[in-house]
């Protein structure tokens, strides 16, 4: 099965558009009971959260998990750190690559592949803000030349 296959629960839209993604990992995740149930009731935010490397493990940030309706006093912090699961090899090569050439750790997408929880987290570098306006431009042009192509099929 290729990277990101699966029941997709949530999407960072805002990422491809502030970052180039150069190289996609796919993580599993360390998560409390009531955590993978808020998750597959799709009550997930991936909007400002990141990953970061300390000690040898990946952690993601600022993830907001809802907390679970039915959860008692067992229900877990919205925002807490979660652990991410790779393996070691993919761990040093992500550290390799944030601290030389300024690459970030962005979570792109949860997924459900075999019953478990899955993210899909990018090596990302930042946009420029001229960037961003010419990916804009670009597909502005895309579209325009779909919709003259389908107007022309029409008539």
């Amino acid at each position: 099965m290729p990277k990101g296959e699966g029941k997709v629960i949530a999407q960072n839209k805002k990422a491809r558009h502030d970052y180039f993604i150069e190289e996609t990992y796919e993580a599993g995740m360390v998560l409390l009971g009531t955590e993978i149930k808020a998750i597959r009731a799709g009550r997930v935010n991936l909007k400002d959260s990141f990953a970061r490397i300390r000690n040898g493990e990946v952690f993601v940030h600022n993830m907001h998990i809802s907390p679970y309706e039915q959860g008692n006093i067992h229900n877990h912090d919205p925002i807490r750190t979660r652990k991410l699961l790779l393996h070691r090899k993919q761990i040093n090569t992500l550290i390799g690559e944030t601290k030389e050439a300024g690459y970030s750790l962005v979570p792109l997408k949860i997924y459900l592949k075999d019953g478990y929880a899955k993210m899909l987290i990018g090596l990302a570098k930042g946009k420029k803000k001229f960037d961003k306006r010419e990916d804009l431009k670009q597909k502005e042009a895309k579209r325009d030349i779909e919709r003259a192509f389908r107007d022309r099929q029409k008539g």
